[in-house]
């Protein structure tokens, strides 16, 4: 698990069909958001950080390089899980639309560029991805499931998600709404990345909510119909 979770026994998970096949955007996210740990590992490794307790920054080779805007969401040590997994783990309990990781995406994208002194890396990328799906699910599906849940799908304490939830919020400033335009801009980027790697897929569409929130319905840990729960992450 990330962090200890929760285990209340009336966690479940939802029905999902057993042929419904897994959307091409988790395989898609999974590519981009790999390549991406991959570079930023490899430059957190070059030099032994120190601490400036200063700046609040962390300084490497005698320059300013890494902010600790995203220390919420770091954890001690990488998570065993494969983010292709995790990500397969997210959709396969939650149900969520495929819509929620592009979006999801946006938001991480998001902060990189407002806070793009702090990297997404190996200690950090499955909280960030879990808790920006999760707030996705709440702009754009009219049925979702809430925090308890996502925490136990996600493999961190439903009080630590609270936390990431909001301080997430904070950091994008509430930004959390996203166009059509904007939604269709980052399925190309996906699509190109993976087109330049020699892999054509095609994102699924549409953001049938155009990122409008509207009427939603929660669905409550006591609500859900299986009597079977997520099976917990190993260590």
């Amino acid at each position: 698990m990330l962090a200890g979770g929760d285990n209340d026994s009336s966690l479940c998970r939802p029905e999902l069909s057993k042929s419904e096949p897994t959307p091409r955007v988790l395989t898609m996210l999974s590519f981009v958001m790999e390549k991406l740990v991959a570079r930023n590992d490899q430059l957190s490794q070059q030099v032994e950080p120190q601490q400036d307790e200063v700046v609040g920054m962390m300084r490497w080779g005698g320059s300013v390089r890494f902010g600790k805007s995203l220390n919420a969401f770091h954890g001690v040590r990488a998570p065993n899980i494969s983010i292709g997994k995790y990500l397969e783990r997210i959709y396969k309990y939650t149900n969520c639309s495929p819509s929620c990781f592009v979006v999801g995406y946006v938001y991480i994208d998001r902060l990189v560029h407002r806070h793009p002194d702090s990297l997404v890396f190996s200690l950090n990328v499955h909280r960030l991805l879990v808790t920006s799906v999760m707030v996705a699910s709440k702009i754009l599906d009219d049925v979702h499931y809430n925090n308890a849940f996502y925490a136990r799908v996600g493999g961190v304490n439903k009080v630590e998600l609270n936390k990431l939830e909001l301080e997430l919020l904070f950091l994008l400033d509430f930004g959390v709404t996203v166009s059509s335009r904007v939604f269709e801009s980052y399925c190309l980027h996906l699509e190109k990345e993976m087109l330049w790697n020699g892999l054509g897929q095609k994102v699924e569409r549409p953001l049938t909510t155009n990122g409008v929130v509207g009427d939603e319905t929660y669905i409550l840990v006591e609500d859900a119909q299986s009597s079977s729960p997520p099976p917990p992450m190993a260590e």
